[in-house]
């Protein structure tokens, strides 16, 4: 690791340091983070500070000497507030120590979500490393109503393809009201991998989300027509719109889709997208997503690799993984058009990450020191600031949770 990526380890935890007061206080602080630079994307602070917290809370940010019970010295060193990853399926101890190896400090799955909100949050009830989140998942939903047969996290057949019933429809709307009654933070959706959910079906969801005050978090389909309408029924229905992954969602058309949404914000919408700064995805190989494998030109299947055995695909083995199930990495993307999704000042920095068996993308485990690495010292694509602020009061401010 370079001197640079060192120099961004210090990463508060406790709170965005625009609340704090100037106040300091004669009482020895818990602990005193000292000499470092602050950088607050809220308040623009970029400055040689010092802070103290008690409590978990900082209470000072100031120029002057703080006394401390214990001090850090950051001296040489940026200080900034924890990052904050919206798209994170891994939601395992495991991936949680890499997240904050990684600078996160608040790792939400806001994509597929859960089915049973109030099982979720208990299974990670205590003594995790991050602060962690979940949506109610319109694609969890239709798989319980539909009784898709797949155990894992998308549909493998009915959830994805079927049609729904008034009846199921209303029961995927009661299943949505109850999870956010039971905590959850957004709905997610994946129409992607529901190509039996007609875009009626999404907007009337979208219309649940809308009344409880929520923002919705999709994975789009059907390239730049499917973003219009997406974003055209978000409007209808109310409800604030968060596009993931942008650079996946898009490929070449990445221009285009950031000017979509580009020209809805400057309607009045409140529509948000995010990426991840690697070229290549990666999702389960027998999910909708690849329903159209059997027209693939050969040449395509080399660019698929089966995360459990490393191996770049043929139309055989690519064929017999799809029957058995499990992740494959995609290799889509030019470097070209990542740097130019993460650069845009439309996008919030999200991981998508998660692992299979301990194996699975880089991005569960590098998105924020590759952005920082890659992308401000190596590149200059981005300030330092503008880095911290799309990892920080950006995604902070998508759940409208700003301070801490």
């Amino acid at each position: 690791m370079s001197c640079f990526c060192r120099r961004i380890v210090i990463v508060m935890t406790v709170g965005v340091f625009a609340a704090c007061g100037g106040n300091v206080s004669s009482e020895p602080y818990d602990l005193v983070i000292a000499g470092g630079r602050v950088v607050d994307p809220e308040s623009s602070l970029n400055a040689l500070r010092n802070i103290g917290i008690r409590n978990g809370r900082i209470e000072a940010v100031s120029e002057d000497y703080l006394d401390g019970v214990r001090v850090i010295d950051a001296t040489g060193h940026v200080v900034s507030p924890g990052f904050v990853d919206l798209h994170e399926h891994g939601q395992s101890e495991l991936e949680y120590g890499l997240m904050v190896r990684d600078g996160v400090t608040s790792a939400f799955e806001l994509e597929v979500g859960t089915g049973d909100v109030e099982q979720w949050y208990a299974e990670r009830a205590s003594g995790q490393y991050v602060n962690h989140g979940v949506s109610i998942g319109h694609i969890k939903a239709r798989m319980a109503v539909l009784n898709d047969p797949s155990e894992s996290l998308l549909p493998a057949g009915i959830g994805g393809s079927g049609s729904a019933t008034e009846e199921q429809l209303a029961a995927m709307e009661a299943m949505i009201r109850r999870g956010l009654d039971e905590g959850a933070v957004a709905v997610g959706f994946g129409s992607a991998y529901t190509p039996g959910a007609e875009m009626d079906e999404i907007e009337r969801m979208f219309t649940v989300a809308a009344a409880q005050g929520v923002s919705a978090h999709i994975h789009i389909r059907g390239g730049i027509a499917g973003l219009d309408s997406t974003i055209a029924s978000a409007r209808r229905a109310g409800v604030a719109l968060h596009v993931v992954h942008v650079n996946s969602s898009a490929g070449r058309a990445l221009s285009t889709f950031l000017a979509s949404i580009e020209t809805a914000q400057g309607a009045g919408q409140d529509v948000t997208t995010e990426a991840y700064p690697y070229r290549a995805g990666m999702t389960e190989i027998q999910s909708a997503l690849f329903d159209s494998w059997p027209d693939w030109p050969e040449e395509r299947f080399a660019t698929r690799q089966l995360v459990s055995t490393g191996e770049r695909l043929t139309r055989e083995s690519f064929a017999r993984a799809r029957e058995e199930g499990g992740y494959v990495i995609m290799y889509d993307r030019t470097e070209e058009l990542t740097q130019a999704a993460v650069a845009s000042p439309l996008t919030m920095i999200a991981s998508d990450g998660f692992m299979e068996g301990g194996r699975g993308h880089p991005r569960t485990s590098g998105s924020y020191s590759k952005v920082l690495g890659r992308y401000v010292r190596d590149l200059g694509v981005l300030t330092l600031e503008e880095a911290l602020a799309k990892m920080t009061i950006m995604p902070a401010r998508r759940l409208e949770r700003g301070f801490l």
